[in-house]
């Protein structure tokens, strides 16, 4: 199967084995030398790019600098290493070694990215074409909304945790088990096994994902003293490091980025699919789009006599803006679909239930926050977050506003 081209490739030697490798794939390349690649990039506009100098910090820097004045779609950026690490943060580091054998696989992981990329920005402007105003694109680094699943035990686990969470949002689990249960329950954007586990329990841990579609596409690094043969097509971002925490963590970067921009395209995709009601952030709703849903579900309610429950949601996240919209991602896959959800700007939680009378929703209400108290992680040295749920039930004559206004003593402001 062939890549899309061109692929620039950047060195001042042969690259012998990354030319035979894009050969094989028959995807048209340009060669271009270190002092050269600048110039190239903007001339070829390329739909990646391979740094072919392993560990060249320099040149890493130079590519990364040149593909960020380009516009368009996100343009994959792969740079061979000696053995772990990565020359640049933005660069999806590959050992020399294993260019044969996961260039390809590693390269096509990537670009289904940037398919998915210019997809979103082709619908954005057909929006504007038809004078629709949609959901604003999440801007910063993606890597602010990556989230790292460390699983680990012994003395070295600590220093690992460490590592990580100085540049991403960290869970820890002590068992494989559990790290299984958190990639299904959480939005998790890579995933780093340090030493403590039995080599069986890893080579299983490895296979489960590995055949799993969701996880295709997840990064996966495991100890090197573990023999897991992997199809690089069904992991194509799966490495195996031994080397120092700061190590580990530098090489599990750029993939976490990849990854939670990735996870940020099928949000904002998600967000058009409804025509600017879902907020891209958290994938529930905008308030103003929940604030004139209410009020139709109140009419509607009152029209009918039938039940309606508000519950609001609190949470202590303070001002960890990662754990506030982790927490809604979560709730927005634990709402009925006959439901209404979303996150006020004070970060809490709001939910509706049609249909349904306040000892139902209580105990709904209840469930959400359990499993969130259960599955969010809080910054600092605080071992979760236990929400706070307050109730009100439509009385005859509400409003969606004065419904709103009795969970809490701020009011739901929706600007129009």
């Amino acid at each position: 199967m062939s890549l899309p081209g061109p692929i620039v490739v950047v060195a001042d030697g042969a690259a012998s084995d990354v030319h035979d490798a894009l050969a094989r794939a028959r995807t048209p390349v340009v060669t271009a030398s270190v002092r050269d690649a600048k110039k190239a990039i903007a001339q070829a506009a390329p739909t990646a790019v391979v740094l072919a100098e392993p560990g060249d910090h320099a040149a890493a820097d130079t590519i990364a600098a040149a593909l960020a004045t380009l516009n368009g779609p996100f343009v994959p950026f792969v740079a061979l290493t000696p053995a772990y690490g990565s020359p640049s943060p933005h660069a999806l580091p590959i050992a020399k070694g294993a260019v044969p054998s996961r260039l390809i696989a590693r390269l096509r992981a990537a670009l289904r990215v940037r398919t998915l990329h210019a997809t979103v920005l082709r619908r954005i402007a057909g929006f504007a074409e038809q004078g629709v105003a949609a959901s604003p694109m999440p801007s910063g680094d993606p890597l602010e909304d990556a989230t790292v699943l460390v699983a680990g035990r012994g003395r070295g686990y600590p220093a690992l945790a460490v590592a990580l969470a100085g540049r991403m949002g960290l869970i820890g689990a002590l068992s494989l088990d559990t790290a299984q249960s958190y990639i299904a329950a959480r939005d998790i954007d890579g995933v780093v096994i340090g030493e403590g586990f039995n080599r069986s329990l890893v080579e299983d841990f490895i296979r489960d994902i590995g055949t799993d579609p969701r996880w295709r596409d997840l990064p996966v690094i495991a100890p090197a003293s573990a023999a897991c043969p992997v199809d690089p097509e069904c992991m194509p971002n799966f490495e195996q490091v031994s080397a120092p925490p700061a190590d580990v963590a530098a090489h599990m970067l750029p993939f976490a980025r990849l990854h939670a921009f990735a996870g940020r395209l099928k949000r904002m995709s998600a967000a058009l699919d409804q025509e600017g009601v879902l907020d891209p952030n958290s994938g529930l709703s905008l308030p103003a789009a929940f604030m004139r849903e209410l009020q139709r579900a109140v009419a509607d309610a009152e029209t009918r006599g039938s039940p309606l429950a508000l519950a609001r949601l609190t949470l202590d996240t303070g001002a960890n803006r990662r754990a506030s919209a982790d927490a809604a991602r979560i709730a927005s896959r634990l709402v009925r679909a006959s439901d209404l959800a979303c996150r006020d700007d004070d970060g809490t939680i709001l939910i509706a239930f049609p249909e349904t009378d306040l000892a139902t929703a209580h105990v709904a209400a209840r469930r959400i926050a359990s499993v969130l108290k259960h599955t969010m992680v809080a910054s600092g040295d605080r071992a979760g977050l236990s929400p706070t749920v307050a109730l009100a039930a439509r009385k005859p004559g509400d409003t969606a506003a004065s419904l709103t206004e009795r969970t809490s003593d701020a009011r739901l402001v929706a600007a129009e």
